[in-house]
């Protein structure tokens, strides 16, 4: 890669933002596409990420990525919304344009895609529980509910989380099926065992001490487990599915497939997905 001052900037923006894999795949899609460009990754507190964002513009970025906790900051914060992001209450794609700010949100697209890939199949007409409903469960439960899913379970360990994203269902789709758990351990269990598709949405599982938050008896064989905790081939949860018989799988391709939606934004180009997923796959699974 040779930087130069003709270089064109992208970045991630996070807090923390040690974790993300986000920079793997951008800048083996860039060099692929022979264009002088990097992607960064940079840690900015919420509050200051509306000053941050305006900044990044003027020095010349040409997009930006975001993750937690600045998604719903951005919604709050950015004026002009992509259909993607008003419907889903949350910003992780920011495109840098003419007339200001314009916020997206790729992450609906790319668990559709990932299910697709995972699994083999969609989530229209199945019943979808999702454990946690902060704004990655939130964003899943949303883009479930207007894909046509039979039934939403959803559990958090904050009440008002679940009652605001059952409400927000309700708007999508008034006659969707909505059950909201208790959030206990037991309660999770029985509810995740009835259901087809399970969502992991929580950051449990980014530390590898993590205990898994349901155990074998939350799980039968035919059922799918899709943890979006994407730095490990394997959760402590992916594992406790498995040898109780379900398929799992972890967030990669999610991260994956979000990633390409927001490359064909900034750049009106089409990103190599292979070579994208190969680099994502080596840091992974070495």
């Amino acid at each position: 890669m040779n930087l130069s001052g003709h270089t064109e900037p992208f970045a991630v923006l996070g807090h923390p933002i040690g974790h993300t894999l986000s920079p793997v795949m951008h800048n083996v899609a860039l060099q692929a596409l022979e264009m002088d460009a990097i992607y960064l990754a940079f840690d900015v507190a919420p509050e200051r990420l509306m000053d941050t964002l305006p900044a990044m513009a003027d020095m010349g970025f040409r997009g930006v990525n975001l993750t937690v906790p600045l998604k719903e900051v951005a919604f709050r914060g950015i004026a002009d919304l992509a259909d993607t992001a008003a419907l889903l209450g949350a910003v992780n794609t920011v495109e840098f344009t003419a007339s200001g700010l314009r916020g997206h949100n790729t992450d609906g697209v790319g668990f559709l895609r990932a299910v697709d890939e995972a699994f083999g199949c969609d989530v229209a007409g199945r019943s979808v529980m999702m454990l946690g409903c902060g704004g990655a469960g939130r964003a899943v439960a949303l883009t479930c509910a207007r894909r046509g899913a039979r039934r939403m379970v959803l559990t958090d360990l904050d009440p008002a989380r679940v009652a605001q994203v059952a409400e927000e269902l309700h708007g999508v789709d008034a006659s969707l099926a909505i059950e909201c758990v208790e959030p206990s351990p037991a309660a999770w269990s029985v509810a995740a065992r009835e259901a087809e598709l399970l969502v992991q949405a929580t950051p449990v599982g980014m530390k590898p001490t993590d205990e898994p938050l349901l155990g074998p008896d939350a799980f039968r064989a035919g059922q799918m487990l899709l943890d979006l905790v994407y730095m490990y081939p394997a959760t402590g949860l992916m594992t406790v599915a498995r040898e109780a018989g379900a398929q799992a799988a972890n967030g990669l391709g999610m991260l994956l497939h979000q990633g390409v939606r927001s490359f064909e934004i900034w750049t009106g180009s089409t990103p190599p997905v292979d070579r994208m997923r190969e680099a994502l796959e080596g840091r992974v699974y070495g």
